[in-house]
């Protein structure tokens, strides 16, 4: 009796802990076993541009790590809002992403009233990478250089037009800080989309485009158009002769196309860390860094609050821009 007596306590300790074991287990197994089924990202771009190049990449490579299909919807229209919109309405379980662009900081200011709340509506889960906006002429202008834009564009303020792919496009915005920067006014002439801004430019209607480095640099290999400067910090892979903005003289001047990806608000932490994580290993694989290398860019490693931060900033660089330049959405 008297060893029973003794044994109790522990007998007693050994069936709770295999009862809180037995609860606990369902909770582990539930966070271990993410995903268990598709994973849907959605991009707010047609497909075969570089925003869905990369994407398709990085999914790949998340599939691979993950064990589960990471399947590309693409839902062009309203600047990406749709894309954005149908992110924010999703279920916030893990199974739907988007990889976003600046339109996602950008759009808040454009558009009014204010179609989302970026910071409110989603929650950052990884950068992924950024593409320069380059200024390319036409073959035949008569500036070879920045430099050289810079002097023609102050002898005739407004008498020198750029396209763009659009009003509120990322280029377009571009080119407008690079204006406030460089003490100059050019005249810009908006394009729905970047294939007809390129075709005038090239056809010597214009002389200027701001256009990113993939979809200029068919026409830079035939000899059609010219890149003046890449609007970025470090060159691009794909003009790797082409000087960056802060090598023209604008030292800290960056007006990149940054990529990352998003989920709704209340996705569980658990899972945003996770995705994280598999992330910036993907990042680190050598399909996706080439990839990344095809379109002109380089991939951003970073921490959630990085990415959190770049959002912010770029939401207040943005509606500074908009506000002073009275720019509106197509």
């Amino acid at each position: 009796m008297r060893q029973t007596d003794a044994q109790g306590p522990f007998v007693s300790r050994r069936v709770a802990l295999a009862a809180g074991a037995a609860l606990l287990a369902p909770t582990l197994a539930g966070a271990q076993s993410y995903p268990t089924k598709p994973v849907r990202v959605l991009v707010g771009y047609s497909a075969g541009g570089a925003v869905d190049a990369v994407a398709r990449s990085v999914g790949q490579a998340l599939a691979a790590s993950m064990g589960q299909p990471f399947v590309i919807d693409n839902r062009p229209g309203a600047g990406t809002n749709i894309a954005v919109k149908a992110t924010i309405d999703a279920p916030a379980d893990g199974y739907t992403l988007m990889v976003a662009a600046n339109a996602l900081a950008a759009n808040m200011a454009l558009y009014q009233p204010m179609p989302f709340d970026a910071e409110r509506d989603l929650v950052p889960v990884s950068l992924i990478g950024r593409v320069p906006v380059v200024i390319a002429a036409n073959a035949g202008a008569p500036f070879n250089t920045v430099q050289q834009l810079i002097a023609a564009a102050k002898t005739k303020p407004d008498g020198i037009s750029f396209a763009s792919p659009g009003n509120g496009s990322t280029p377009h915005m571009a080119v407008e800080f690079f204006e406030r920067a460089a003490g100059i006014k050019l005249q810009h002439v908006p394009y729905r989309g970047g294939a007809q801004a390129l075709t005038d430019v090239i056809g010597g209607q214009l002389p200027l485009v701001a256009i990113n480095a993939l979809e200029a640099q068919p026409h830079v290999k035939s000899g059609k158009l010219k890149v003046l400067a890449a609007l970025s910090p470090n060159r691009s892979a794909v003009f790797p002769d082409v000087p960056t903005i802060a090598e023209s003289g604008f030292p800290g001047f960056e007006a990149s196309v940054w990529y990352g990806i998003v989920a709704p608000a209340a996705t569980p932490k658990s899972i945003v860390t996770q995705l994280h994580a598999e992330v910036q290993k993907a990042l680190q694989t050598p399909a996706v860094r080439e990839r990344m290398a095809q379109v002109g860019g380089e991939v951003l490693p970073g921490s959630i609050e990085q990415f959190a931060q770049l959002i912010h900033s770029e939401r207040l660089r943005y509606e500074k821009l908009v506000r002073e330049a009275g720019i509106k959405p197509d």
